[in-house]
């Protein structure tokens, strides 16, 4: 079961990250409606939004990158306690330009995800 539900999340998750690097625009949306429940909610650098739209305009936004555009990737394993899961991913503009690194937490309900939680950004050491 436990296996099946994190088969389920990652085909979600690969479903989302794959909207990023559509070939074209116009993808985006199949892209995004199928991994993603038409009410998600979306906790991006921006704050909170809701609506697949919502989500579109980010990845478009994203994909619009001054410095050209990128590629994301997953790059972790899908750790899934439950209906939750995270993740790390990578942001690579073309050319040795900036690139974002961070980490997904994103909630399922019926094999799509509902819940989005971008933390953008490498999380500091504590001081000890």
């Amino acid at each position: 079961m436990q296996e099946e539900q994190e088969e389920t999340a990652r085909s979600a998750i690969d479903t989302f990250i794959s909207a990023f690097n559509a070939s074209d625009d116009s993808y985006v949306t199949a892209l995004l409606s199928q991994a993603l429940t038409s009410d998600v909610v979306f906790w991006g650098p921006l704050g909170r939004s809701e609506g697949i739209e919502a989500v579109e305009r980010f990845v478009l936004d994203i994909r619009r990158h001054p410095a050209g555009t990128g590629t994301m990737v997953r790059c972790s394993a899908v750790d899934m306690p439950d209906e939750w899961a995270r993740y790390q991913w990578v942001f690579t503009t073309p050319d040795g330009g900036p690139r974002l690194a961070g980490t997904d937490v994103v909630h399922l309900r019926r094999s799509l995800i509902d819940q989005v939680i971008v933390f953008a950004g490498e999380i500091e050491p504590s001081a000890s």
